[in-house]
């Protein structure tokens, strides 16, 4: 089974590590230094972001 990749924009991805200060990391060691916790948390903050669009409309 193939993983569906490109779900959450690029630019989304890179405002959520800013704003959970995480986007150093990015910048200097890539995406596969970002801690586990840490991604959790920006999977966590982009539900949260497409729930609060969905209640929008």
């Amino acid at each position: 089974m193939a993983r569906n990749r490109g779900i959450m924009s690029e630019q989304l991805k890179y405002e959520i590590a800013r704003e959970l200060g995480v986007d150093q990391i990015v910048a200097s060691q890539g995406w596969g230094a970002v801690s586990s916790r840490d991604c959790g948390n920006m999977v966590s903050k982009a539900i949260q972001l497409a729930e609060r669009s969905l209640n929008q409309v």
